[in-house]
């Protein structure tokens, strides 16, 4: 008999997720061939890989099961039970925020769908640099070919560019700019535009709704509320975690310890480091924590002399690629929609009066996210009780950062637009072509200067040949630790200058066939 069934209440309909509220006792102890430590693109992908060859798997989430039917579409309430720490969780300067996703099926549940296969050059980089020799576009073409099939991802259809897309990409044209649509994971999409907040309709093809229902078909377990405090280690190789349930009221409801020959780390670019120097294994190479890449993005609002709806349709419609690679600027403009909520986080029309004319006029507002390819210069640290994340953009990096503000407000100005905003802490606005530059050249690279906010944390346990400079191999598995694996953000050796996803995807499902190969 399974020894869970005399601890754990029964479970009720919808994916068999165990919560803390099911639990009645105060230690459990489990076991599996793999415990997956979390569920967003790296672990549920790695859980179903390799429940689907029949290994026993068990999947620890340290966030909650919101399914699809309590989702509200409301970004406070979204922040408040889908993000990490509540959508507040930021750099150390407090200058940058990094959004995660921290609920069963992390990140996927609340991003904005965009699917990218890793650029051509970024593969190169990692070859070159961290002799991946494997990384190629056609060996990894069949791994991209299957997340791609499974996730339904495909390019936006015209009636999926909305309004706010529409405007963008006339201008782009104009400008002679080359502009695309962008490639979703979504079946039939609502076009309600509330990616940010979950997907009360289950258009999105997360994993809530695909990898880890998958898994759980072939016999995978699935426990959120469940922080993982330790992995376990003897005589070099990986034994199990140890872990904590605790319920949405912060109170611990039970101890846990899974034993298991082989863990999958797969908690985010932040928590998957830290887990690792808590544990205090992995970092003969000096690298866990570092390498921290996030592309810091800038939201360049404008106003339109029409109506926009910033709100309506799809999230996403097109992307500028014009400047996408290094030689050509190395950054990327990202065209969307944005809710009333949102925009009045990052824009800050004040209070009062000029908050009310601001609403009065929201109708005519959106924007454009810049994406750039940082370097690595960031670094996670655990500090005895609490995370601390030190990162600031990159003198080198801040030429790029200013070349895309300027093309983000040239393609606004060209869209039509008859003022655009500046991401600043400084009121500054750009009303014609001839002051761009004169107003760009005021800004500066310091701490609370600019407006910025990051998505995509990657690079704090790269993947590399020689363990001397990074933390995994090119199978996914810790140098330091036999079955030990990560399969989340953190092994990307280099940031992607695109949305990551994608990358993710693809590199779990190669490193989860490796593990198979091995068992095998």
């Amino acid at each position: 008999m399974n020894p869970e069934k005399k601890t754990i209440r029964e479970i009720p309909r919808g994916l068999p997720v165990v919560r803390a509220q099911d639990i009645d006792r105060s230690r459990l102890e489990l076991s599996a061939d793999v415990v997956v430590v979390g569920s967003g693109a790296g672990g549920a992908v790695a859980a179903y890989e390799l429940a689907r060859k029949g290994l026993d798997v068990l999947v620890l989430e340290a966030g909650p099961y919101v399914p699809s039917r309590e989702m509200t579409e409301d970004f406070s309430e979204a922040l408040e039970t889908l993000y990490e720490d509540h959508g507040s969780q930021a750099n150390r300067d407090g200058d940058i925020l990094v959004l995660q996703g921290r609920c069963v099926g992390g990140s996927t549940l609340v991003n904005g769908c965009v699917s990218f296969r890793t650029p051509d050059f970024i593969l190169r980089e990692w070859r070159e640099y961290f002799d991946l020799k494997e990384m190629t576009p056609e060996n990894l073409a069949p791994y991209f070919e299957r997340v791609e099939r499974n996730l339904s991802i495909s390019e936006n259809g015209e009636h999926e560019i909305a309004r706010h897309s529409q405007v963008i990409r006339d201008g782009a044209r104009k400008l002679g700019w080359s502009v695309k649509p962008f490639q979703r994971n979504v079946k039939e999409c609502a076009l309600t535009g509330h990616c940010l907040s979950g997907c009360k309709t289950e258009r999105k093809q997360s994993m809530l709704v695909t990898y880890l229902p998958w898994a759980a078909a072939h016999g995978a377990r699935i426990h959120s509320d469940t922080r993982v405090t330790r992995v376990l280690e003897e005589q070099g190789r990986t034994t199990g975690v140890e872990a904590q349930v605790v319920g949405r009221d912060g109170v611990k409801v039970a101890d846990m310890v899974v034993h298991a020959g082989r863990v999958v780390l797969a908690a985010g670019a932040v928590q998957t480091p830290v887990l690792l120097q808590k544990s205090g294994l992995g970092n003969s190479s000096g690298q866990v924590g570092r390498n921290f890449a996030c592309h810091p993005s800038m939201y360049v609002g404008a106003r339109y002399p029409e109506p926009i709806h910033a709100w309506r349709g799809a999230l996403l419609g097109n992307y500028v690629d014009e400047f996408l690679h290094p030689d050509d600027g190395g950054f990327m403009l990202e065209s969307g929609g944005l809710g009333v909520a949102e925009m009045c986080l990052i824009t800050e029309p004040g209070t009062g009066e000029p908050y009310m004319r601001y609403m009065e006029d929201i109708r005519y507002y959106t924007g454009l996210v810049t994406l750039i390819h940082d370097q690595n210069v960031g670094e996670i640290r655990w500090k005895g009780d609490h995370k601390e994340i030190e990162y600031r953009l990159a003198e080198r990096d801040f030429p790029a950062m200013m070349n895309a503000l300027k093309a983000a407000v040239r393609l606004h100005l060209a869209s039509g637009a008859t003022e655009v905003f500046l991401p600043t802490t400084e009121h500054l606005v750009v009303r014609s072509a001839e002051e761009i530059d004169p107003v760009v050249a005021r800004l500066e690279n310091r701490p609370q200067h600019l407006r910025l906010v990051s998505y995509h944390p990657q690079g704090t346990c790269r993947m590399g040949s020689d363990p001397a400079n990074s933390v995994v191999g090119p199978d996914g598995q810790c140098h330091d630790v036999r079955g030990l694996y990560i399969t989340d953000a953190s092994v990307i050796p280099t940031s992607t200058l695109v949305n990551p996803q994608t990358t993710i995807y693809a590199l779990a499902t190669w490193i989860a066939d490796r593990m198979v190969t091995e068992t095998a």
